[in-house]
């Protein structure tokens, strides 16, 4: 078999604080005296589940408590360079990655200090890895719909200039979906990639409150769209990418078992799937390891990882002439025996 990491491919659903290396967690944490449940230190990766309001606190709460040992520009300026560095380990050519400034605004002097700060991590990270990176700015939708606005106003403001997309992200049994269109009305006329999360703790019929009330580009998850078949013809002849992350599907109980992920289902629909390793930090796998899930329990093919991974850079913000070299990179992986072409 090929190895994955060789696999050219676009990381397009990775958030923030849930890219952290679980090592700079315990090392910042003792820095401080910051105390880490069980969960994230001696029973690490935790056992989560979202399937009601109880697990879902549990996982926001450990969420909650990896944020709060960021504490130091340079912590931020560490977290975006081991991201990207274990990003382009994994075969990465492009990383879109997610943060919502508001959770980091009162320890860095405003959401618009905070981005500013980002984006100099990624301009600088990108520099020193050779990883292309862009930002996509999320609001939360537990929060007030106005926040959604501040931030989608913030998020214009900064469009082609390192931020590229604006999504709606925490849990989505929360808030009112169309109160939130505003919001991503205002960033569609900044020319921004409209990217919400949607279809994954909710099945088709919030899918479709997606598509009606935000106009979405892509879909945070969007697996539950496989449940039917004509919502699924929908967003493949919109052109709406999904963002899939296997792991955190099986970890937050959407499904039981990774061989029930529609992975398959959803590419014979003609939609492109893009893997995501979400939050690497609270489900111990990153982004390889969605393809190695696929290949283990579905027996997915070389050539079918390799379309997933053209997928990905289809559905991507990366420059064209970013992409068409990855790209041409996913074939020469495929025409030598060992997967040791590409670049």
């Amino acid at each position: 078999m090929r190895p994955l990491t060789t696999l050219p491919k676009a990381h397009l659903h990775l958030h923030f604080t849930g890219s952290m290396r679980h090592g700079t967690l315990i090392e910042l944490a003792e820095r401080d005296g910051v105390h880490l449940p069980s969960a994230l230190v001696e029973e690490w990766p935790p056992q989560l589940s979202a399937a009601d309001e109880k697990g879902w606190f549990r996982f926001q709460r450990l969420y909650d408590v990896a944020r709060s040992v960021l504490r130091t520009e340079d912590d931020v300026r560490r977290l975006v360079r081991e991201a990207a560095e274990d990003d382009l380990a994994d075969g990465c050519v492009w990383t879109e990655i997610q943060v919502d400034p508001s959770g980091f605004a009162s320890r860095f002097g405003g959401i618009t200090a905070f981005t500013d700060l980002v984006l100099d991590a990624v301009r600088d990270a990108s520099a020193s890895t050779g990883l292309g990176m862009s930002l996509i700015v999320a609001a939360n939708r537990t929060r007030h719909p106005m926040d959604a606005r501040t931030l989608a106003r913030l998020a214009a403001q900064y469009a082609g200039r390192g931020v590229h997309g604006f999504g709606l992200s925490n849990d989505e049994r929360r808030g009112d979906t169309a109160a939130f269109g505003p919001a991503f009305r205002i960033a569609d006329r900044a020319g921004l990639v409209l990217a919400p999360h949607g279809g994954e703790l909710r099945g088709p019929d919030h899918v479709r409150q997606c598509l009606t009330h935000l106009a979405p580009h892509r879909l945070g998850h969007g697996v539950r769209a496989a449940e039917d078949p004509r919502l699924l013809e929908t967003i493949a002849n919109a052109g709406i990418g999904l963002e899939v992350c296997p792991a955190s599907n099986v970890a937050l109980g959407v499904y039981a078992t990774i061989d029930e992920v529609p992975v398959r289902d959803l590419l014979e629909a003609g939609v492109d799937v893009a893997l995501g390793a979400d939050d690497p930090l609270l489900f111990g796998t990153r982004l390889a390891g969605q393809y190695a899930l696929l290949r283990a329990a579905q027996n997915f093919s070389d050539e079918e990882l390799a379309e997933l991974a053209r997928r990905s850079l289809r559905a991507s913000h990366a420059p064209d002439d970013l992409r068409a070299s990855a790209l041409a990179g996913v074939e020469a992986w495929l025409t030598d025996a060992r997967g040791t072409m590409a670049p």
